[in-house]
């Protein structure tokens, strides 16, 4: 069957049988619903939205990587072994041997040099996961180098603590792009920027078949991977961003997984065949407050915000079993999280506050968010409730790829968005909460609080320490004095962790959903 055949089919089931509930997907193709508005791009030197990383993740294999089945392992990928200097400058890895591309080019060395040069080469937004080690444009080449086809060797010019180094190249950054593709389909610079949008040179369990846009994106199995070839010979993932959409399509049999259900779509759900998956998260959902409008520069303006959001209502309603309550900017599952959560709904004291900025009748302001579920009640609800204080939010709401371009690009007032470490440690967080030397428009540390225009020297000199602290307890205090710091007085209002609950019919076996969405993984998955 031809592809444009085979995702026709995939996406218009219901068309094709018209009245008739399908009794299952086809046998060798997992079938996944899910709102996938956030793609930009699928080149594993530029993407840094959730969807698009979570098809990284399973389209490239990286030098090193946590095991599926236990997010704690740090296990070899690309690369077999590892070790690290003495000092902590150095890094070398030896490439496994005899893997190949889906192109059938060797994998070598100098792929991984050139896949992390590329980079910080491109200096698109994720970048500075690499550029805060000390790399640069300038010396990337001698400090990022093969000496020889199997051995890769990654020099530090500064010291950083060699836990942290190796947990970012596990993250979707350290994907090992084939150099020889990547030049054949170059433009100019762009390293083949423009052609890995939406095509794939990876050597993962999958191989990419197609992305397009606000539809689907279709994953064909790797049989040469390096683990054994996915149980499933594709994975479809389709564009469906309504809740109601995607239980109706389950319970048809059109789908195989939902992964967005709200609350009351799962409590609604008649199992019988089906069966849910929790999955605790470590995303973070947050309210970002651009400190370049005048009023939510105001410590008290701030502060009053925290107090007139009705965290418990929400939990407690609508969010029910999906979210808890948690204040910090460390996940609760991170070492080295507090679980301190010191503000609930106070209208008094809200109005209060306000009052003592200087604003007794409140301000209008806007907010931008998601046009999806939960995201819809979430931004409602805070708008109800930061009326009834006196300030009156105009919601924004638009697709998510529209948000993250105006959040990047620092056009908001308030925005409803939600944080996913790059990687399993706290200075993941630390870095982009709070971390901004540099509040220009040309900044290279495009971090969430230059996003907000927050300039903060001293919270950032402590966040750069803590990287570098060697001695695992007081790296531990100097994080546990940053949350206590931003839950004081920051532009961000943490209000929750999500639970997923996944619905999936109860013939899926082994899908592996992770705390976040870099440990997403379809190769075990059968049905």
């Amino acid at each position: 069957m031809s592809l444009q055949r085979f995702v026709t089919t995939i996406l218009g089931l219901a068309v094709i049988v018209p009245g008739v509930a399908l009794a299952a997907t086809p046998a060798n193709t997992l079938v996944i619903a899910k709102n996938i508005d956030d793609i930009i791009t699928l080149d594993p030197g530029e993407a840094y939205e959730e969807s698009g990383g979570e098809i990284i993740t399973n389209v490239y294999d990286r030098l090193i990587r946590f095991e599926a089945t236990d997010v704690k392992s740090l296990v070899g990928g690309v690369a077999e072994s590892w070790s690290v200097s003495p000092d902590g400058r150095t890094f070398t890895f030896k490439i496994r041997p005899g893997l190949k591309f889906q192109s059938g080019n060797p994998v070598t060395a100098e792929d991984g040099a050139f896949s992390l040069q590329r980079v910080i080469l491109l200096d698109k937004t994720p970048g500075f996961l690499l550029t805060q080690f000390g790399w640069t444009k300038d010396n990337v080449a001698q400090n990022i180098k093969a000496t020889d086809t199997s051995t890769l060797v990654l020099t530090l010019p500064t010291d950083f603590a060699p836990s942290l180094v190796l947990n970012v190249i596990s993250s979707t950054i350290g994907a090992v792009v084939d150099k020889k593709v990547a030049l054949e389909h170059a433009a100019g610079d762009d390293l083949g920027n423009g052609w890995l949008k939406n095509h794939s040179a990876g050597s993962g369990a999958f191989n990419l078949r197609s992305w397009t846009p606000n539809e689907s994106v279709v994953l064909e199995a790797n049989p040469d991977f390096h683990l054994g070839a996915p149980k499933l010979a594709r994975v479809v993932v389709r564009h469906v961003p309504e809740a109601a959409a995607q239980r109706l399509l389950l319970e048809k049999g059109d789908v195989d997984i939902a992964r967005n259900l709200t609350a009351d779509q799962v409590n609604g759900l008649n199992l019988g065949d089906l069966t849910i998956l929790p999955q605790g998260s470590a995303d973070s959902f947050y309210v970002a407050l651009n400190q370049s409008e005048p009023h939510l520069a105001n410590p008290k303006v701030r502060e009053a915000m925290r107090w007139a959001i009705d965290y418990q209502g929400m939990v407690d309603s609508f969010l029910k079993g999906q979210f808890t309550i948690h204040q910090s900017f460390l996940p609760s599952s991170f070492w080295a999280s507090i679980a301190d959560n010191p503000y609930k709904f106070d209208i008094a004291k809200a109005k209060a506050l306000l009052a003592e900025a200087g604003y007794p009748s409140g301000f209008d302001i806007s907010m931008d968010a998601f046009n999806s579920e939960p995201w819809s009640s979430i931004a409602q609800s805070i708008q109800a409730t930061m009326n009834q204080a006196g300030i009156r939010i105009s919601l924004l709401p638009a697709e998510q790829k529209q948000v993250w371009t105006k959040f990047r690009a620092r056009q908001h007032q308030m925005l409803l968005i939600k944080w996913s470490p790059d990687y399993l440690d706290p200075h993941s967080n630390s870095d982009t909460f709070c971390r901004n030397t540099d509040n220009s428009d040309t900044s290279k540390s495009r971090t969430v609080a230059w996003r907000n225009h927050w300039l903060i020297p001293e919270l950032s000199k402590q966040s750069d320490a803590a990287s570098r602290e060697k001695d695992t307890a007081k790296r531990e205090s100097e994080y546990v004095a940053l949350q206590k710091a931003l839950l004081a007085d920051s532009p961000y209002l943490f209000m929750f962790e999500p639970v997923y609950e996944i619905a999936l019919r109860k013939n899926v076996k082994d899908f592996v959903v992770g705390p976040y969405w870099d440990l997403v993984f379809y190769r075990l998955a059968s049905k």
